[in-house]
């Protein structure tokens, strides 16, 4: 139903003239044409995009401030960035093409589902993969292209021990364990909500269910939809902490000092995890969980159909590809990059390849199908 309506507004937009204020450029505000890519040597790729001398990039971390510092003093090529929040990245890109201006020529973004359902289908944005790395990036990351993983998992403070205390998700469900978990509010973050909304696929939520059994020694018993909306309402019902932000939850769950009986947890980002050192703080993963021990999702770089710098855009996706340009984030831990050739930090971060299986993924066209239906029931407890 949703993708009938996504076609039916792309149908309007042809009956409807629309008109560009403020001077600013722009362009029929008509469906795309399919984007015909014209073959070129990494060598022509790079004159092309300085004969462009330009790129516009819109982007969901404050991390490509410092790439796109690296890509100038590497190419001599301007660039042009902004640091966006999810949702505004979305509403931005959406809007400027439905009028037709011209805005930014790729994005690097998060919120698989939305992305999927409100640019990518509609023909907003366009996936482009560098031939130097179609060979490399594994084929399960190149539509739409990755350019890393992020996880967010459960991690405690592990000031008065160094064996997790928490190993099966219901333990946050438990009175005994009540105020304990710590975790940013989803509508605030949109892959937060996208990874309740993951929990509520059939195959996830029957892995809950034998979470349940194992941690309470009974089958659970619904009262909603299935496990996974059972357990969304039970970590709520067993007051859940709602943060503002993945630092600050952090830091809450870190500090040193704290009771020694059921210590705080959150779900945030690994990479807060670096906090142990550079703030002295006592932060742990809970990797032996049941049946996970968090999630992850992806930041995706896709192209616009409209861009007015195509080639510095193609130029710099190949970049971010790079060691070298991956190197704001790959200088941390708990980002991925999808070449398997760019190293981690060994000495505070594992691969990814033992975190994935660990974790619940983002799957696109589940979250965007059925998001709506969390957050719904959402509302019922948060606000």
């Amino acid at each position: 139903m949703k993708k009938i309506i996504l076609a039916c507004l792309m149908m309007l937009l042809l009956l409807v003239p629309v008109f560009a204020g403020g001077g600013k450029e722009t362009v029929a505000a008509t469906p795309a044409a399919p984007v015909e890519e014209v073959p070129m040597t990494h060598d022509e790729l790079v004159a092309a995009a300085k004969a462009e001398g330009k790129v516009v990039v819109y982007a969901t971390t404050s991390r490509i401030a410092k790439a796109a510092e690296n890509f100038t003093a590497k190419y001599g090529i301007e660039c042009e960035t902004s640091n966006l929040k999810d949702f505004e990245l979305i509403e931005k890109v959406s809007k400027e093409a439905e009028s037709g201006v011209v805005g930014a020529d790729f994005v690097v973004a998060q919120d698989a589902g939305r992305l999927f359902g409100e640019l990518i289908e509609p023909g907003f944005l366009y996936n482009y993969v560098p031939p130097t790395f179609k060979d490399i990036i594994p084929e399960s990351q190149q539509n739409p292209l990755q350019i890393c993983a992020i996880n967010k998992v459960f991690i405690y403070n592990d000031e008065y021990t160094q064996e997790s205390p928490y190993y099966n998700i219901w333990q946050f469900a438990d009175p005994k364990y009540k105020s304990t978990l710590n975790f940013k509010n989803p509508f605030q973050e949109g892959v937060n909500s996208n990874f309740l909304t993951m929990i509520t696929k059939p195959e996830i939520a029957d892995e809950i269910a034998a979470a349940y059994k194992d941690y309470f020694g009974k089958d659970i018993v619904l009262t909603t939809p299935n496990a996974g909306y059972e357990w969304i309402k039970a970590i709520y019902e067993n007051d859940l902490i709602s943060g503002t932000s993945d630092t600050t939850i952090a830091e809450n769950v870190g500090m040193k000092g704290q009771k020694k009986e059921n210590t705080p947890v959150g779900l945030f980002v690994f990479s807060k995890a670096r906090y142990a050192t550079t703030k002295n703080l006592a932060l742990k993963p809970a990797m032996d969980m049941e049946p996970f021990c968090g999630f992850y999702y992806s930041l995706y770089a896709l192209i616009s159909t409209n861009a007015k710098h195509p080639n510095a855009a193609k130029l710099f996706i190949e970049y971010l590809l790079t060691e070298e340009g991956f190197e704001p984030w790959g200088s941390d831990c708990g980002t991925y990059s999808s070449n398997p050739n760019i190293p981690i930090q060994e000495d505070i971060d594992y691969p990814f390849a033992v975190w994935e299986p660990l974790l619940v993924k983002e799957d696109a066209e589940w979250c965007f199908d059925n998001r709506a239906e969390v957050e719904e029931f959402l509302n019922l407890y948060i606000y």
